[in-house]
């Protein structure tokens, strides 16, 4: 039986699409080069298509050219890849479609727009391979809304082992720059991130790193620049390292926050960050829980989490300008933030030293230890802080406010109680 001309050009049309999809990856052994479609249209089809072709003993290559992300892309079950980007990946506007269907995380009700994962991949970008995440469009959407729902943290790392990457630029991203989510043995090294808002909207949740469930990551040479956490680790991770980087305005390295599920037991431990430059940096190293108290759900609500961060070291920092205290620990993070119940928690927190740190200091708050009554905090030292110069202060001395906390000996005393509601 004779086939319709009409089901022939359409049949043919269809072939002819795939054709061009696969066309824009070039493939020469085991590896595999995308090509930009240009004129603005959407690569992503092409780079899931290079990854599923050159997923094993392969590379796949981005040229110094300009590709559109306009789609979710998930790349998994690569074994032994090189990624070598030399390009620009720009990321879509379409705020609507990213909202509706950007990938879960899979903790605090997050979102992603590349989900990718693999064992031994080594990923380089040459110092200038850049993501741009178009971001100026998602600090006006939410305009200071915390964590607003479906705003796509551009890359998370999930579920990967031994991984490498090296000399990346991201530029504008929509949320959160990074996370890495159930993976071990990961170097992120020469990391460069700016996240600049340029209307009044801010850079809120423009995290560089959030680590879930992680062991044995290290991140050096990294410069950031941005309106939250630099690094924030957070559920079951171990092991972190981070060294010799630059933090730009953003809050430094923040331990959590953590404790937002009820009845959940989570831990943070060996978390080291050290020879760090901060310029007008919020803390050097902050610690924070949520309440012991259940409001609302996450990603804004929460608390009543078990658990225990320990053995933190944040040392041999440079500093200039901090605003918000030294040292911090808080355990009162609520809904939305809501005060009170703040000596509620029983996540533990212990072992924690700020040490060897020079620079300074736009107040008169070197500590704010704030702690919960029903889990004091032990073991906490600063020392080493003599080079430190604090400005706009008539204070003899600098304050160190503590509630329900036992500094180590050897530490600086506390000359202040704060008031908890």
């Amino acid at each position: 039986m004779a086939c319709p001309l009409y089901l022939l050009i359409l049949v043919l049309g269809v072939v002819l699409q795939s054709l061009s999809v696969h066309s824009r990856v070039e493939q020469k052994g085991r590896t595999c080069t995308v090509v930009p479609e240009g004129h603005g249209r959407d690569d992503s089809a092409s780079i899931i298509s290079a990854f599923a072709r050159c997923n094993k003993d392969a590379s796949v290559v981005f040229l110094n050219e300009t590709y559109h992300v306009e789609r979710v892309m998930s790349t998994h079950g690569l074994e032994n890849v090189t990624v070598d980007i030399k390009g620009t990946l720009v990321w879509g506007t379409n705020t609507t479609y990213w909202i509706n269907n950007s990938l879960p995380l899979g903790y605090q009700n997050q979102s992603v727009a590349w989900d990718f994962g693999g064992d031994n991949v080594f990923w380089t970008g040459h110092g200038y391979g850049t993501f741009d995440g178009n971001g100026q469009i998602w600090y006006d959407l939410a305009n200071g809304t915390s964590n607003m729902a479906g705003r796509p943290i551009n890359l998370v790392i999930r579920n990967s082992t031994n991984f490498t990457m090296q000399g990346m630029r991201f530029v504008q991203s929509q949320f959160w720059t990074m996370a890495v989510h159930t993976a071990q043995n990961v170097l992120l090294e020469g990391i460069t991130i700016r996240s600049v808002s340029n209307s009044s909207a801010p850079t809120q949740n423009t995290d560089g790193i959030d680590t879930f469930y992680t062991n044995n990551i290290t991140l050096r040479n990294w410069d950031v620049t941005g309106g939250d956490d630099a690094v924030a680790p957070k559920a079951n991770t171990s092991n972190l390292l981070v060294q010799d980087s630059h933090f730009h305005i953003t809050s430094g390295v923040a331990i959590g926050s953590i404790g937002q599920y009820p009845g959940v037991y989570e831990f943070i431990e060996n978390v080291t960050a050290e020879r760090i430059i901060c310029d007008g940096c919020h803390h050097v190293g902050h610690v924070k829980t949520w309440t012991g108290v259940e409001l609302g759900v996450p990603p804004n609500g929460g608390g009543g989490g078990l658990g225990f961060a320990r053995n933190v070291v944040f040392r041999d920092y440079t500093v200039t300008n901090i605003s918000q205290g030294v040292a911090v620990i808080t355990q009162c993070t609520s809904y939305n933030n809501l005060t009170g119940d703040c000596d509620t928690s029983t996540f533990q927190i212990s072992n924690i030293t700020w040490a060897n740190i020079t620079g300074t200091v736009s107040n008169a708050l070197l500590g704010s230890l704030q702690c919960s009554g029903a889990a004091p905090c032990t073991d906490i030292f600063i020392e080493g802080v003599e080079g430190l110069v604090f400005y706009n202060t008539t204070l003899p001395e600098p304050a160190v406010e503590c509630s329900n906390v036992m500094l180590g000996p050897g530490s600086v005393t506390c000359n202040g109680n704060m008031t908890i509601s």
